[in-house]
């Protein structure tokens, strides 16, 4: 089976709406964020709420734990819906989370946000010192159970030592090049090289912040960037992470910056002027745009197997090679 069409992010403000607006758009998966600065006992709250909805809406989504549910979703008319962390919080300073959380349904955990984390280093801090003690073992403990180390936020230095150090392949599941935008959040070429050339993932954002010219970011810029970028890495190790916020109110934004680390606002790409979520670029304000970035791509000069490639077959190559533990 082929021709998928898998999210490698969203963190969006669910609802039948946006259930439907999935389905719409042929959608057969999406990692999608439920916790940012949560502890664990919060995390676990957030895990009720979607089984509260996979109970309420079984026509339109389910829960993806394994590879095989994004073919079953699709066999089945809905969207698997597969879980991560932006943030360590939900393990605490308790290793043996790990593999509980794992249990409960999640598939990704970054090592870090923006900040300095008890495991690496995020990408707003002005030194790196890299994979800590603890970060070396939870890296060895999601290797173990089945949990994607994803570096998103994380600075070059940690990156690059968690594709080093990981016995699995890693994942950015959402940013861009930073030649292409320069934004702190986008990776430079020698992270990404250590990214892809570990047999990881990088999955393409299009967060208004990391794009070219923002929200005014063309369909054409979009999609030739990422066919450079499929020249110089490798098709098979590129994927989509829109990181889609939709219907979000401005006071999650702040939450997502902020949380519980400091008492001042701080605005991360953002700034006094305009603090709230950034306007989506028109080829993609939600789920049913997809198509949009399909035709984008052919139109760099992919053919249809290496566009079902970054829409979602490589994704879910990923899911079927790194979700299953080695535990006996």
């Amino acid at each position: 089976m082929s021709g998928f069409l898998i999210d490698g992010l969203q963190y969006a403000n669910w609802s039948p709406k946006i259930f439907r607006q999935m389905r719409e758009g042929g959608v057969d998966a999406v990692h999608v964020t439920i916790s940012y600065h949560e502890n664990f006992r919060e995390t676990v709250l957030n895990f009720e709420q979607w089984n509260r909805w996979f109970e309420e809406h079984p026509d339109l989504i389910m829960k993806g734990l394994w590879a095989s549910d994004v073919e079953k979703a699709r066999e089945t008319g809905r969207t698997a819906i597969f879980f991560g962390f932006q943030n360590p919080a939900p393990i605490e300073d308790d290793i043996r989370l790990v593999e509980i959380l794992h249990t409960l349904g999640a598939r990704f955990m970054q090592l870090t946000y923006n900040n300095q984390s008890l495991l690496a280093t995020g990408c707003y801090e002005a030194e790196d010192p890299g994979i800590t003690r603890m970060g070396k073992q939870v890296i060895k403990e999601m290797n173990r159970v089945g949990m994607v180390v994803d570096m998103s936020h994380s600075a070059d230095r940690s990156t690059i030592e968690a594709a080093d150090i990981s016995e699995r392949p890693i994942a950015i599941t959402h940013a861009n090049p930073h030649e292409w935008q320069p934004a702190l959040r986008n990776k430079r070429e020698d992270v990404i090289r250590a990214v892809t050339s570990n047999g990881g993932m990088f999955g393409f954002s299009m967060y208004p912040h990391h794009l070219n010219g923002k929200g005014d970011c063309t369909l054409e810029n979009f999609c030739e960037m990422i066919a450079r970028t499929a020249d110089k890495y490798g098709i098979q190790h590129l994927g989509l992470g829109s990181d889609l916020c939709q219907d979000q109110p401005d006071s999650v934004v702040e939450w997502m910056r902020v949380g519980r680390w400091s008492k001042e606002i701080d605005y991360g790409e953002g700034s006094a002027a305009l603090p709230g979520f950034p306007p989506m670029p028109s080829w993609f304000e939600d789920n049913r745009d997809f198509g949009n970035i399909r035709k984008g791509l052919a139109a760099t000069g992919m053919n249809k197997t290496e566009v079902d490639a970054i829409m979602g077959d490589n994704w879910q190559r990923f899911f079927k090679e790194n979700f299953q533990g080695t535990a006996v």
